[in-house]
């Protein structure tokens, strides 16, 4: 499959099956390695005290989240380690070893023994082992990125494109599903002995599934391509594409730092701020998840007919009214049906960035630093600004100052409406398709 996309947005019936099969492939290894990843959060509540026995819930959901965020610190390193695989070897093998590690990774957490056993080793290897996760899915994001604008069919790409986060959210709502689904079969005591080990065993096995899909998929990128100078170079990212990299860096901070502050931040909220029950909480979450995983295609379509700059426009503009009043309201609410109609209307929000947030990167990049550009920049302000969003939550709220959290993410709302004021009209690349 060549790398070039047609000007004329014309296919034959199997030029599109087989774009819609990778699409679909590429797709399958990215929910996989996003329920590994997400899984950590959704059952910390479960296994906070066998590595971190202190008596305070509070203060041991602080230390999983710190370890949490400690992931995301290795994804700059994997957005470039796995940036530039994708740029000089191909998109394919980049997948393919990010989804290996990912299962290694997810294995290890579900074989780990207890701080009872081993003492301070245990936090110490979880550490390690979420490292190693962090490091895989930072390249996982903008190799997957690039690969699905690259074979999207012209004229929809922002509604293929949106099947990144499909999967992604997709991956979240899985991990998610699969607590409930133990919370009805196995009592409090068995999900804190043993039962918060299953989902990291599920995550390790269908790893190896993802491994079979990936080794089916086409090769997107060209030779040419991969032989130029500038292909994976740091250097010839930033001397040639530095502003691109910085409109980037700025609207993910914002993106990233909603993002997780409504979904996986948003369990504890419930749990902790709005008083609902453990399994009241999972329930409205995994509710939540799925709807807003069935907005993904419609956000992304709606691109296609708007641009990507006025979705992005929506998203910073929205964000930085709304997201105050929402989780203010929401501390407030008793009913589960009042917490998550809230919920879905900030990520209704969130929708207008995360449909298209693959492709509105991946198209300001050349394809020979395109997953370089789209996975390094990503993983930055990911790392930051993400993966530190629940410990700076919590941490506001041990200090009594919980609202300030709510404006810190509207202030980055705002930063996020005004870089992407500096968004082409025009795709750059790509054929300049919206």
């Amino acid at each position: 499959m060549s790398t070039a996309l047609p000007g004329s947005h014309e296919y034959t019936a199997q030029e599109r099956r087989q774009r819609i099969f990778a699409i679909v492939g590429a797709s399958s290894g990215n929910l996989v390695e996003w329920f590994d990843f997400y899984v950590y959060a959704f059952s910390s509540i479960y296994f906070a005290a066998a590595f971190f026995p202190k008596s305070d819930p509070t203060v041991q959901l602080l230390n999983t989240a710190g370890v949490f965020a400690a992931g995301f610190l290795m994804r700059p390193i994997g957005g470039w380690l796995f940036g530039r695989i994708a740029d000089r070897v191909g998109r394919k093998t980049s997948m393919l070893i990010s989804v290996a590690m990912m299962c290694v990774g997810s294995l290890v957490i579900a074989c780990l023994p207890t701080y009872a056993l081993i003492g301070a080793w245990a936090p110490a290897l979880l550490l390690v082992a979420r490292l190693f996760q962090g490091l895989s899915v930072g390249g996982e994001y903008g190799t997957t990125a690039t690969y699905m604008s690259e074979v999207a069919l012209g004229g929809q790409r922002g509604f293929f494109s949106s099947f990144q986060y499909v999967t992604l959210i997709g991956g979240q709502l899985l991990a998610s599903l699969v607590i409930v689904v133990l919370e009805l079969f196995l009592s409090d005591d068995q999900l804190h002995a043993w039962g918060w080990r299953i989902p990291f065993v599920i995550g390790a096995i269908t790893a190896v599934v993802a491994v079979q899909l990936r080794r089916q998929l086409h090769e997107t990128q060209s030779d040419e391509s991969r032989r130029d100078k500038n292909a994976g170079s740091l250097s010839g990212l930033f001397r040639h594409h530095w502003p691109a990299v910085l409109t980037v860096l700025g609207y993910t901070a914002g993106g990233s730092l909603i993002f997780y502050t409504c979904t996986t931040y948003m369990q504890k909220y419930l749990v902790n701020t709005v008083h609902l029950p453990i399994k009241t909480a999972n329930v409205v979450m995994t509710v939540a998840l799925f709807v807003f995983m069935c907005m993904q295609p419609l956000f992304g379509a709606l691109s296609d007919r708007i641009g990507r700059r006025n979705n992005m426009l929506l998203f910073g503009g929205l964000g930085a009214l709304l997201i105050v009043p929402i989780l203010t309201v929401l501390q407030q609410v008793q009913s589960p049906l009042a917490a998550f109609a809230l919920i879905i209307v900030a990520l209704a929000i969130v929708s207008f960035y995360t449909s298209i947030a693959g492709i509105v990167k991946a198209e300001m990049f050349p394809p020979e630093v395109r997953a370089l550009g789209v996975g390094l920049a990503y993983a930055l302000a990911n790392a930051i600004f993400g993966g530190s969003a629940e410990y700076v939550a919590l941490r506001l709220k041990v200090m009594g100052h919980e609202s300030a959290f709510f404006w810190y993410v509207a202030v980055m709302m705002v930063i996020a409406l005004l870089v992407s004021l500096r968004l082409p009209k025009q795709a750059s690349y790509l054929h300049h398709d919206r």
